[in-house]
């Protein structure tokens, strides 16, 4: 795909559910992500680890719980309780519709007053080769910002609504908390300027209109 100044990079995210409008309301009672956030119809069989991880980054603990006792409340469960580690404060949780979600601060004690605003949304995509995926969306017009060898790569998009990630496939099962056995629709399709096409790894990506 030929990419110039004035492809846009911005990517969305749609998770393909069997009813949108009660997957909407309860990501909205949980979250509260507004428009960050599509969703589509769809009945693609799906099984166990889906391959992905949706994370929400916050600026402290506090936000993390408040963002996982409002999940629960809407029906998500927890599949990893909030802790701390090397890393900072985190947790992780499954949305009804099965879509697996890290909540997560870098900082181990609060730095403020409280608040519910998320920093950013990122896609971590499980995949099979972090170099060979990295050069497909670099090819692709998507820009490296962070890269560990095979073992982590981050893309930049200033504005986007979602920052997209890739880890290995059994890394990601590991911070999901789940087996890493799985298999059928990875249950979402990315929306971008960077084409129509599905990856290495049978993510689905689609033009933006």
């Amino acid at each position: 795909m030929e990419i110039n100044a004035n492809t846009s990079t911005d990517i969305n995210i749609h998770l393909e559910v069997a009813d949108p409008q009660a997957a909407a309301a309860t990501y909205d009672a949980a979250f509260g992500l507004g428009e960050r956030l599509g969703f589509r119809t769809s009945s693609a069989p799906t099984t166990g680890f889906r391959g992905f991880i949706l994370s929400l980054v916050v600026s402290q603990p506090s936000t993390v719980d408040s963002l996982v006792g409002t999940a629960i409340e809407a029906g998500f469960t927890v599949l990893k309780p909030a802790k701390k580690s090397m890393w900072g404060y985190s947790a992780v949780v499954q949305a009804p519709e099965g879509t697996i979600w890290k909540i997560a601060t870098s900082n181990k004690k609060d730095v403020g007053p409280f608040t519910r605003e998320i920093d950013d949304l990122v896609l971590l995509m499980g995949v099979s080769d972090v170099k060979g995926s990295k050069q497909f969306y670099a090819d692709r017009g998507l820009t490296p910002s962070k890269s560990f060898g095979g073992k982590y790569a981050e893309f930049a998009q200033p504005g986007s609504p979602v920052t997209l990630a890739l880890y290995p496939r059994k890394a990601a099962a590991k911070e999901a908390g789940v087996s890493l056995e799985g298999g059928g629709s990875h249950g979402l399709v990315m929306n971008s300027g960077i084409g129509s096409f599905a990856d290495p790894d049978g993510y689905v990506w689609e033009a933006t209109a």
